[in-house]
């Protein structure tokens, strides 16, 4: 069947055709039969390559195969127990080896519910309501958060979802990001603050990374405050380093959420940080939060495949896909500059993101000012040459250890066209 009669048939039993808003682009998606490594192929057998990577989640491709295996092997013994497990522990113990800010772990589903979770957590242990957030910033679908939110949110403009309570979207304060003084100002008028919650690199307004000093200076001013600081790393955990941004830039959270590349594809999160925090969750403590797929003994087993897989390889993957995203990044910015685009390129790690704008882009306000209509024909022409990027400007390029030199200069090849087509 085609993409499009899949799309039609789809939009008769799928709430606009999609089961996430950030699926959808204009006329239809492709439907997605089947992936291996680098690649994705259409319903209509197109192969592209793939460079969304499950939004970051696919650090190390698509079917790798140590997990694919650690998989098989649980299918057999079985897929729901509903009662603790010895892997549980294991993965536990991974986690926290990696991340040095985390001396307890409690496993969920989904990067909402770790976030959730998390703010819960802050509100129980300091007995306040307030949460202050940074715009653009996106840490799941729930109330608390969803305000002035990136990613899916800000593709489709809304800035406060309908359905939402003023009464718990009153308690959270936003703050512009990379902005130092805006955060002490709002601390300084408020006293009821519980935490304070960011993307350590904001991977969900396009890329946008945090200026020197800002992230060290948020973790100072937390500190003096005795509030909790919670580093979102639903997208940054285990992909730009083994610990993470927190790693990265050597700063200590007191609480962190993490899912996507923990478990390199399926569905699993944790919320972790210092002891007596997390000791306040139930039935030890009076935060309560409970799941009945929470350390799904599938996803666990593939968690603790990924992790062990990404620390056998962390001397070799991390450096080779920072190399592979400096050479992209730089031939694309050279591209551009050639054609005469006005544009700025934002990377990391391996990840990247070109914004059409003449300003850089450091904040919610200048990304939201980036020439989007040019975004999605790039977009539309890349995925005529067989790339596909997220589809939206507030998205992120992911790069895997699954991209060979090959992809990447087939890539270049289908961007040059793609911003000839932007500058025509």
């Amino acid at each position: 069947m085609t993409n499009s009669k899949l799309f039609s048939a789809a939009k008769k039993v799928i709430p606009s055709g999609v089961n996430s808003p950030v699926r959808y682009f204009e006329p239809y998606p492709f439907f997605t039969k089947k992936a291996n490594g680098a690649y994705i192929w259409d319903a209509e057998n197109k192969r592209y390559i793939d460079f969304c990577n499950g939004y970051g989640a696919l650090l190390l491709g698509h079917r790798r195969k140590e997990i694919i295996q650690a998989v098989a092997t649980q299918l057999a013994k079985g897929t729901l127990y509903c009662t603790p497990t010895e892997a549980e522990i294991e993965l536990s113990k991974l986690i926290a080896k990696n991340f040095p800010s985390i001396d307890k772990v409690r496993l969920v589903n989904t990067g909402g519910e770790a976030t959730m979770t998390a703010i819960r957590l802050a509100r129980g242990y300091t007995k306040k309501k307030k949460i202050i957030k940074f715009e653009g910033c996106y840490h799941g679908a729930h109330d608390s958060v969803l305000v002035k939110a990136g990613s899916g949110s800000a593709h489709n403009g809304i800035s406060v979802s309908d359905g939402g309570l003023d009464e718990v979207s009153k308690n959270t304060l936003v703050v512009q990001y990379n902005n130092i003084d805006d955060l002490q100002k709002t601390i300084k008028k408020n006293k009821d603050i519980a935490g304070v919650i960011v993307e350590p690199i904001l991977a969900n307004m396009g890329l946008i990374l945090p200026e020197k000093n800002f992230l060290s200076d948020l973790r100072k001013i937390t500190k003096e405050n005795n509030i909790p600081l919670i580093f979102d790393e639903v997208v940054t955990g285990f992909r730009v380093a083994p610990g993470g941004a927190q790693e990265y830039f050597g700063i200590k959270p007191d609480i962190t959420t993490m899912a996507k590349a923990l478990s390199n594809g399926f569905a699993i999160a944790a919320v972790g940080g210092r002891k007596d925090i997390m000791d306040l969750l139930s039935p030890g403590g009076k935060v309560y939060q409970a799941s009945t797929f929470a350390g799904n003994p599938v996803a666990v087993s593939a968690a603790i495949s990924s992790i062990k897989t990404l620390n056998k390889l962390r001397n070799k993957l991390y450096s080779k896909l920072e190399k592979y995203n400096l050479l992209f990044s730089t031939a694309l910015d050279d591209m551009a500059t050639d054609m005469g685009i006005p544009h700025q390129i934002n990377f990391t790690a391996s990840m990247f993101q070109i914004f059409f704008s003449k300003k850089p882009v450091t904040n919610y306000e200048t990304s939201k000012k980036a020439d989007a209509k040019k975004f999605q024909k790039m977009f539309r022409t890349l995925l005529k040459k067989g790339i596909f990027i997220a589809p939206s400007q507030f998205e992120v390029v992911f790069l895997s250890d699954a991209h060979t030199e090959n992809d990447l200069n087939k890539t270049l090849d289908a961007y040059d066209a793609a911003l000839k087509s932007v500058k025509n």
